[in-house]
């Protein structure tokens, strides 16, 4: 669908270029509560509670990179637009083949494109979840990426984040750095770092190995030592912006499949815990109990979760539910409005209307319980 530019939007675009000198200057910064259950605004200690959107993708399946530069309005009117439905938080994920050029380059222009990004951020007062190393699209994937050994590949991991928290150390927009979407530690032997596509899509590669080889190594201090490395990297030029990573649901140390990402190993590594998490049609409360298994002593963020597996009427349940565990909540937004949605008349429009529509009810509601 092509999409025209509508003129309130436009017009609130406008208006918040006008406004963003005061935008920055009031746009507190965000740390983890004393007390480890939440968040809190630092200039006020007032509660802050992540709701927000995933932006990986346009209505068309276009990644981020793909139309940032030459399409830089539609990216403006997306921004305004998720922060009308009531959005805090938007969680963009960075190609990593995008912003290094070779092992050892960052690409300056894409860093500029960035540094652009959180200025709009600022402009329109969200917060941006920044995760990186994405390889979504594999035929964007170098074939030099591929060919690094593990030592090497973990090495220009660290030089992406070097150069990205040198790029955004100074920005209060920043909600937090996520080291890599969904990240795996080899069980055994493998020759590809990515896991399969998700539903056989061009751009669905999500899950990604930080390893193909366990070599006898116990996959959660592999893990640990993963996310140690990286973190020290981002820490050289940034020490107050919050660090997590995109973890599975199926990250437990328990019976079955397992990524090795154990959160009560990685934690002392991390400011929070970050899960992706769908509740299943008829299994609400197996997704309840599987969540609380990632409270680990630091706060929670349901990093990704939506509609997909689900009734609307069971995904507010489990909503309602998981608020004993979690402290944040982040969804899907593709660039199309509800009112947009409204005009289609198909039964994809409707069932994404009807995610939006909760979405937007629930803006400022979604509180998590009291710990006390």
């Amino acid at each position: 669908m092509l999409r025209s530019h509508r003129c309130v939007s436009l017009m609130l675009a406008l208006l918040g270029v006008i406004v963003s000198r005061v935008a920055f200057a009031e746009m507190p910064w965000v740390r983890v509560a004393d007390d480890k259950h939440g968040f809190v605004l630092s200039d006020s200690g007032k509660p802050f509670v992540p709701w927000g959107f995933n932006y990986d993708h346009d209505e068309d399946g276009r990644l981020l990179e793909d139309y940032w530069d030459k399409e830089w309005p539609k990216v403006v009117e997306d921004f305004q637009e998720m922060k009308q439905l009531g959005a805090n938080v938007v969680r963009i994920h960075l190609q990593f083949a995008k912003f290094m050029t070779n092992a050892e380059k960052p690409d300056e222009a894409n860093l500029d494109r960035l540094g652009r990004l959180v200025t709009l951020a600022e402009q329109t007062g969200l917060y941006l979840d920044i995760t990186g190393l994405a390889c979504y699209r594999k035929k964007d994937v170098p074939q030099w990426y591929d060919d690094l050994s593990e030592r090497d590949r973990w090495d220009a991991q660290a030089r992406f984040w070097d150069a990205v928290a040198r790029r955004c150390s100074n920005s209060p927009a920043i909600f937090c750095y996520d080291l890599m979407n969904e990240p795996v530690v080899s069980g055994g032997t493998r020759t590809d770092w990515l896991g399969p596509s998700l539903g056989g899509t061009e751009s669905g590669y999500f899950v990604q190995f930080i390893t193909l080889e366990k070599s006898n190594r116990p996959r959660p201090q592999v893990a640990r030592q993963w996310c140690r490395e990286l973190v020290t990297a981002i820490r050289k030029h940034d020490q107050r912006h919050l660090i997590t990573v995109g973890l599975v649901h199926w990250s437990l140390d328990r019976p079955g499949m397992s990524s090795g990402f154990v959160p009560k190993e990685i934690a002392p590594e991390l400011d929070f815990i970050a899960v992706h998490l769908y509740p299943e049609k008829g299994k609400v409360n197996e997704a309840l109990e599987k969540l609380s298994g990632f409270a680990v002593g630091k706060p929670v963020i349901i990093e990704e979760t939506f509609v997909l597996k689900c009734s609307v009427q069971e995904f507010e349940q489990f909503l309602d539910g998981s608020r004993t565990v979690a402290n944040g909540w982040i969804g899907f937004y593709w660039g199309t409005t509800p009112e947009e949605y409204r005009q289609m008349k198909t039964i994809r429009a409707a069932f994404m209307l009807s995610w939006l529509e909760v979405f937007q009810k629930r803006a400022g509601q979604n509180q998590p319980e009291s710990r006390e």
